[in-house]
């Protein structure tokens, strides 16, 4: 094993020798923008590639396309190997499990070939399908198509849409009238995408971007069969790091309006059946105060981090919403936190996060019970979805984990009794008892317990010579759950372990969990992942030389971060979208997202802000060393982190390492954040990915 290891690792290093002579990496012109603030001074040399109208800039962009498809041109076979491959997994005549809602069951469906589905209906006691959209018709004028929401009128004639066709998630309504199968005439521009009907069938509420920062901030009343220029804004929320949106409550009672940072909330009711009635606040903002609400017959539960950081359950009369109204329904615990509940007539569904492993609680208010559903593996992720009936005693839930592909759910609350719904199928067969899936801990450096979640196929030896990736992404509160992939079987089945890293800076462990690693503790969660390479390194499942890191958007600051702390960690990282030019972007309060992200990385205009986070900025920290190789991704239409941020981190890596390893940056030209559309050209991008890895690692098939 070690021979054969050292002679793919000679043999790999005179092909990239070879390579590099052939090849000259681009250079970025240099054009030094000085910024000052707090006394200091920064000079930004490649600041002048934040400007997409610049043919310079495409150009720019361009070579460095050139330079990774000649880097990586001895992987184009295998690329399209790898596409097939992961392409062959997915089934590709499928559809969605049907979800009831007023009558009518509504669901999707692929056809064979499809890169977009196909939405579809049909009446409760009925057999006859209607197709309402035609997602692969739609799709065929444009390079990039997202269908983002839809939203039937309550007598079930009309349907609004909302459609994206550039990939900065500004999207266009559209309104479809059912019986007819005829467009509306006029067409909504600039919104967010979410769409509400009133219960009046005429009356649509939609959320309005802000053309400049991309702001969710304004929501307006539209009446069918009118010009957008005659609609009514219902509510504008001035205060630039909040945003807003509409929908309606289960109960079908209300439309709400919320308006949400990253530590309050703020909600208002308008009458589903006086759309046009003036809004009232529920409670309003404090900072600090974060809740949410369901509307239950006489009443509203409430969600909320009033009494306790983990979150309790607070009731209220429909009449008296305000805070000093609220009566403790479920206390906050410590080990504990509270995501998230199911309201139904006779039945209460809370979701749980304990030790970082979901759970759901069955509460029972005709007798008062309460009961757990049990879940078995050591890693799982499990979640409700499309329960939008009140009166019923039947849960919808999805369970998954890291080696059990997935199954929907049809659970009954009174008899405990569970009737599978549908198995999700991994085309070309897939037999779970070849894989292992295991929970494992690191200890950080303060001495806090981290988790990691990690799957491989059985028969690894923990000699240390097992290719490994570990993942993470880090903040914001959002917990990354140990689910499965079929994409990821490419990986397992050519030896290697993939890794969770549950780092702090996500809510995997708890608020505190999510606190301890964000605005001048953000540190925390970039110790905490090199701490878990770290001991992954210390317990032989692989060394340095066959470590690799991936991240992506704030998982890409991580992977910034993580390099320039420890740069012989890894071998390689592969960094999508990467939010890497922390300092500059958080200046600038004209880009997409800024202003709504101080209670996330702090206020650089704050000194004590700008001095920490410009303590960790990737780009701020490039040093002339070694770094690991390097895979770097982002999208020319990004409307979350813009693409200038990794491509000048990548100028600059360029200009100062001083290793022979590779760095290479692909820029989609026609998507956005979320990479490609459809349903298998994505597969190309993971493609590429998982090449770049397995070029470093010689696998060649």
């Amino acid at each position: 094993m070690r021979i054969y290891y050292f002679i793919v690792l000679i043999t790999f290093a005179n092909c990239e020798s070879k390579m590099k002579m052939k090849n000259n990496s681009p250079i970025c012109k240099k054009e030094p923008k000085v910024m000052s603030i707090h006394n200091q001074e920064r000079t930004d040399d490649y600041y002048w590639l934040n400007n997409r109208e610049n043919p310079d800039v495409i150009d720019y962009l361009n070579q460095e396309n050139d330079y990774t498809n000649s880097q990586m041109k001895n992987t184009e076979d295998f690329q399209k190997t790898l596409f097939n491959e992961l392409k062959s997994r997915i089934k590709e005549e499928d559809q969605s499990v049907p979800y009831l809602f007023n009558g009518y069951y509504y669901w999707s469906r692929y056809e064979k070939g499809y890169e977009h589905p196909l939405y579809l209906r049909r009446k409760e006691n009925s057999e006859i399908e209607e197709i309402i959209l035609d997602g692969q018709k739609m799709s065929e004028d444009y390079e990039f198509f997202n269908i983002g929401d839809y939203d039937v009128s309550n007598n079930n004639n009309i349907m609004a849409y909302s459609l994206d066709t550039l990939s900065r998630r500004i999207y266009q309504i559209k309104i479809k009238d059912l019986i007819s199968d005829k467009l509306y005439p006029e067409t909504l521009e600039n919104t967010t995408g979410s769409i509400v009907f009133a219960n009046d069938n005429q009356t649509i509420f939609y959320g309005k971007k802000d053309p400049t920062t991309l702001r969710s901030f304004q929501i307006y009343a539209h009446k069918l069969g009118t010009d957008q220029s005659e609609d009514i804004l219902i509510f504008e929320e001035e205060d630039e790091t909040f945003s807003c949106y509409a929908y309606k409550s289960k109960s079908m009672e209300y439309i709400v309006i919320n308006s949400s940072s990253t530590l309050s909330d703020e909600y208002r009711l308008i009458p589903a059946n006086d759309p046009l009635k003036k809004p009232e606040i529920f409670q309003k903002r404090e900072r600090g105060l974060e809740y949410n609400i369901y509307h239950h017959q006489d009443k509203f539960y409430i969600l909320t981090n009033k009494n306790h950081h983990n979150f309790s359950v607070e009731t209220c009369s429909k009449d008296s919403t305000g805070k000093e109204n609220w009566k403790e329904f479920i206390s906050g615990r410590e080990d504990v936190l509270i995501e998230g509940l199911d309201v139904f007539e006779q039945f209460l569904v809370v979701s749980e996060r304990k030790e970082g492993l979901l759970q759901l609680c069955v509460m029972n208010f005709k007798n008062d019970s309460m009961h757990y559903i049990p879940f078995n593996e050591p890693t799982y992720d499990v979640g409700t979805n499309s329960n939008l009936v009140m009166n019923t005693s039947v849960l919808r839930y999805s369970y998954n984990s890291m080696v059990n592909p997935g199954t929907m759910f049809e659970y009954n609350m009174e008899t405990k009794k569970s009737k599978i719904l549908k198995e999700k199928e991994v085309v070309g067969g897939y037999d779970k008892n070849e894989y292992a899936s295991e929970r494992v801990w690191a200890e950080g450096r303060d001495g806090t317990k981290i988790p990691m979640s990690m799957v491989y196929k059985k028969g690894i030896k923990k000699d240390g010579q097992n290719p490994t990736l570990l993942y993470a992404y880090g903040s914001y509160g959002y917990s990354i759950d140990p689910t499965f992939s079929t994409n990821r079987l490419t990986l397992l089945d050519r030896g290697f372990i993939f890794v969770i890293a549950h780092i702090r800076g996500g809510e995997d462990m708890g608020r505190k969990w999510y606190e301890n690693g964000k605005l001048l503790k953000k540190k925390n969660t970039f110790y905490d992942f090199i701490d878990c390479g770290k001991h992954l390194i210390e317990n032989s499942f692989c060394s340095s030389k066959n470590l690799y890191a991936a991240g992506g958007s704030a998982g890409g600051l991580l992977m910034g971060a993580v390099i320039n702390m420890a740069p012989t960690l890894f071998n390689g990282a592969i960094a999508h979208v990467p939010f890497v030019d922390v300092v500059t972007t958080m200046l600038d309060e004209s880009i997409p997202l800024t202003t709504g992200e101080y209670d996330e990385w702090g206020n650089p205009n704050e000194l004590e802000y700008y001095n920490y986070m410009l303590s960790y900025s990737p780009y701020d920290n490039i040093q002339k060393m070694n770094y690991p190789n390097l895979l770097v991704t982002t999208g020319l239409h990004d409307s979350q982190v813009q693409y200038w941020e990794p491509a000048k981190w990548v100028a600059k890596l360029r200009e100062l390492k001083t290793d022979d390893n590779l760095l290479i940056l692909k820029t989609n030209m026609k998507a956005g954040h979320g990479g490609s559309s459809g349903r298998f050209e994505y597969l190309k991008e993971i493609a590429l990915d998982y090449a770049f890895l397995f070029k470093l690692e010689g696998i060649t098939q």
